[in-house]
């Protein structure tokens, strides 16, 4: 029997044998696969604090498991005008990871595919697998994507184009059989060899009981499917047209179970797997996907983590063989052709409300990163922008600073976005915090 327990990120959870502790030994374990999860900078303080008495968890969530145990770690993702000292549902925060996550990471989740999937009981892991398998299982009924592949036999008659060096070699002293080159349509093809592999590594850390059902039958349809290691895939060869299009929603749930982000350990006596995200970056991309619906039509675009202007330069002369130091790199940058109007610092932060603290928490070094933005990108507004929660007013904050000197041209805007509010709701807000002034 697997035991599995929640938290909040940042949240604690004692050593014990309660409903609401983990059990020391289960932790140790726990504590060492996070340890060695590649989030951690070769120490656990990215992911847990191991303490004397329980774990801390920090700004990773998803889900740490090891045999017996599983431990899941949420965001904590709260909407404009809820309270979060009251406590919001598990299951809740669950679906809203989950919603985030498919945002970002382009993955099908429609609300029919929702429903009846264990989000009160469940971990986001094993949500995610019901929803792959669900899509998988309608993909599978439609039959499995074929495609002519080259092959190479020995046979009585002539079948597609005769191979004239193998022929008068190898054959030269059988002349009875010819060396044929031909076409032959067969699903063992790359696409196919993405799902088997996906199928075969759900198969091994599924817990659900419905799950491993559905996993069992799916790999039943790809038997006869060669089942390749991810890294043998030969992704390049994947083509997507209208004839498989219905496979590229599939693919994005196949590169987030087979890429680096999920990972398998074994380290010592300690084995697992584990499923994280930073917060920090799923914040991020979560904001870039729907900034990029938002601004689709506005003729403005929108470049990711771009910008690589260097703060120095050696050299005193512009024809000096000079080299930059202190290369930025800033979230998002918002492009008007040429010009910059808006450059956006995505903080998984909680701000401070005014009434406990005039700066809200903002970090200092913030600020004097985005004014660096703004002079070296010859930008007139940048933006810090935190996700909302229940303990600021109701309404989003949109708070605009004069950079350096009162009436200054140059703005610092500081803002809130709301994650809960209605999709249409969250992607007009964003149009407007960009278009809105301009």
């Amino acid at each position: 029997m697997t035991l599995s327990r929640s938290i909040c990120e940042w949240g604690y959870i004692p050593y014990g044998d309660g409903a609401d502790e983990i059990p020391e030994v289960h932790a140790d374990r726990i504590a060492a696969l996070a340890k060695a999860s590649g989030f951690s900078g070769g120490g656990a303080e990215g992911v847990l604090e191991h303490g004397r008495k329980g774990l801390r968890a920090r700004g990773i969530v998803g889900v740490i498991a090891t045999p017996g145990f599983q431990l899941e770690i949420l965001p904590k993702i709260e909407g404009a005008g809820e309270d979060a000292g009251k406590g919001i549902e598990k299951r809740t925060l669950r679906r809203r990871l989950i919603d985030m996550l498919a945002v970002a990471h382009d993955l099908p989740v429609e609300t029919g595919a929702m429903t009846g999937l264990g989000w009160q009981s469940e971990t986001v892991l094993e949500v995610l697998i019901g929803l792959f398998c669900h899509k998988l299982a309608e993909a599978v009924r439609q039959g499995l994507p074929r495609l002519y592949v080259n092959h190479e036999d020995d046979l009585p008659a002539l079948r597609g184009r005769l191979n004239v060096t193998r022929q008068f070699s190898t054959l030269a002293a059988t002349p009875h059989r010819l060396a044929c080159r031909h076409d032959v349509l067969s699903p063992d093809i790359a696409l196919n060899h993405v799902m088997r592999a996906t199928v075969s590594r759900l198969s091994g850390i599924a817990l659900s009981p419905e799950n491993r059902r559905a996993l069992r039958e799916l790999a039943l349809a790809y038997d006869g499917i060669a089942d390749l290691p991810a890294r043998a895939i030969a992704w390049e060869r994947i083509t997507l047209d209208r004839t498989n299009g219905r496979w590229r929603d599939l693919l994005a749930f196949a590169r987030l179970f087979l890429s680096g982000r999920y990972q398998q350990t074994s380290l010592g006596n300690v084995s697992g797997h584990t499923l994280l995200f930073p917060m920090n970056t799923l914040f991020e991309k979560y904001i870039e996907q729907v900034l990029r619906l938002a601004l689709a039509e506005s003729g403005h675009g929108l470049t990711a983590q771009g910008g690589h202007l260097s703060c120095l330069y050696e050299g005193q002369h512009t024809s000096d063989d000079k080299k930059g130091r202190f290369r930025t790199r800033p979230d998002l940058i918002v492009r008007n052709g040429k010009r910059i109007p808006l450059i956006i610092d995505t903080k998984w932060k909680r701000m401070v409300p005014r009434i406990d603290d005039p700066k809200q928490g903002i970090s200092q070094s913030d600020v004097y990163q985005l004014m660096a933005y703004a002079q070296l990108y010859d930008c007139d507004r940048v933006m810090l922008l935190y996700p909302h929660h229940g303990d600021l007013p109701k309404e989003q904050i949109h708070q605009t600073y004069n950079i350096a000197e009162p009436g200054a041209e140059k703005r610092l805007i500081v803002a809130t976005h709301d994650l809960v509010a209605p999709r249409a709701k969250q992607t007009a807000s964003l149009r407007e915090l960009v278009l809105g002034k301009e």
